[in-house]
């Protein structure tokens, strides 16, 4: 490890508890992050989520995001989201605003029990009244032959003005086994997701998949639901993510 691999996150975090615009947050939290970074490699994703419910102030919920990325180190991948969009229960789809986050992976892969690496990012939408967002955890991901297990462990802060000094926690699991051929990979698995500050708790089955190319590009897929598990989580909600990777 080297120490820019220590220095440059710490650096990004602060930079981002610096900014003090009063801005909502956009709240599609439904994904699963890697530490795994590759050298060079670009990426531009949608991903997106929609509850289903039999209470009115549940149901409907929906959200999707639009973000490129590109990985310009071994270890560091900068990406930008944007587009957020994202309805309440009852409301219209609304842009919520633009994030800037960063993924390090702080471990060379395979160099410990599990990989590790480190999220930081800083959401900055176009809502009124209410204190931006920043969050920050490690990422953990073990591969033992054909199971891939991830876990993200994330903690969210309101910074700027009328911000709340509070620390909310959220956590996001998923295992997955890989079935590789030539040219895709298919992962059915289970993703699981603990949200104590918006009191869900919810997980299920996904499927999951790359098809990729002799020129090194990858089309990435993954289609889900996930169940509540406690009465504040929604009965479902459908998770769906499309993600084209190249050099």
């Amino acid at each position: 490890m080297t120490m820019n691999r220590i220095t440059v996150p710490i650096a990004v975090l602060t930079i981002l508890f610096g900014f003090g615009a009063r801005v909502a947050y956009a709240g599609n939290d439904f994904i699963v992050y890697s530490p795994h970074v590759v050298q060079g490699q670009s990426e531009v994703e949608v991903f997106g989520f929609g509850s289903q419910d039999g209470r009115s102030d549940l149901n409907g919920a929906s959200g999707y995001n639009i973000s490129v990325a590109h990985a310009v180190t071994s270890w560091w991948k900068p990406e930008v989201y944007i587009g957020e969009f994202n309805r309440d229960p009852g409301g219209t789809t609304q842009p919520s605003g633009y994030e800037f986050e960063n993924t390090f992976q702080l471990t060379t892969l395979g160099e410990y029990w599990a990989d590790v690496g480190f999220l930081a990012s800083y959401a900055h939408n176009k809502q009124p009244g209410i204190s931006s967002v920043a969050e920050f955890g490690p990422l953990l991901e073990k591969m033992s032959g054909h199971i891939d297990q991830q876990l993200n462990l994330i903690l969210e802060k309101q910074v700027g003005g009328g911000a709340s000094g509070a620390y909310v926690f959220r956590s996001a699991y998923s295992i997955s086994y890989n079935i590789h051929s030539d040219k895709a990979t298919y992962s059915p698995g289970i993703e699981a997701y603990y949200r104590p500050g918006d009191n869900a708790y919810q997980f299920g089955p996904i499927f999951s998949g790359e098809l990729r190319t002799d020129m090194g590009s990858e089309l990435g897929y993954s289609l889900g639901v996930v169940f509540g598990i406690n009465p504040g989580a929604p009965d479902k909600t459908l998770l769906a993510r499309l993600e084209y990777e190249f050099f």
